[in-house]
């Protein structure tokens, strides 16, 4: 039994039929879930790490603070925040290209999935929330 080709070699995208076509799909798929699961864990850990800078950062209130120490934890800060960002686009595209996969899913199955991408949603909208009201809280310091 041979291995079939791959889509871009010589053949059109969607030229396989039947099972080994399925097969990609899921496992396709399930990759993609894996990803987008690991791209969570991700968020959740930057989202850990900035709050951890910011709990160590202290507020010039009239303190004398060293401006080096205050500007390199900053840019460690907006670096987090950029990862984030990135993150979350990660994450996006994972969960769209999930859903275009399920498509032809049976009905019960793709309700449950939409629950559980809901659940993700908002708590993707909480963490970026919270990343805007870091972001203000940063601009209001400068």
């Amino acid at each position: 039994m041979s291995t079939p080709p791959l889509a871009g070699a010589g053949m059109p995208p969607g030229a396989f039929t039947g099972p080994q076509a399925q097969a990609a799909r899921e496992v396709n798929t399930a990759s993609l879930c894996r990803i987008g699961q690991e791209t969570v864990q991700d968020i959740v850990y930057r989202t850990m790490e900035i709050f951890q800078l910011l709990r160590n950062m202290q507020l010039p209130n009239g303190v004398t603070y060293h401006t080096a120490t205050y500007q390199d934890r900053l840019a460690k800060l907006q670096d987090h925040l950029r990862q984030l960002s990135i993150l979350f686009r990660k994450l996006r595209l994972v969960y769209d290209k999930c859903n275009e996969n399920c498509a032809g899913l049976d009905p019960i199955l793709i309700e449950k999935l939409k629950q559980k991408n809901q659940q993700l949603k908002q708590i993707m909208d909480q963490l970026r929330n919270l990343i805007w009201d870091i972001n203000a809280m940063l601009a209001m310091r400068n």
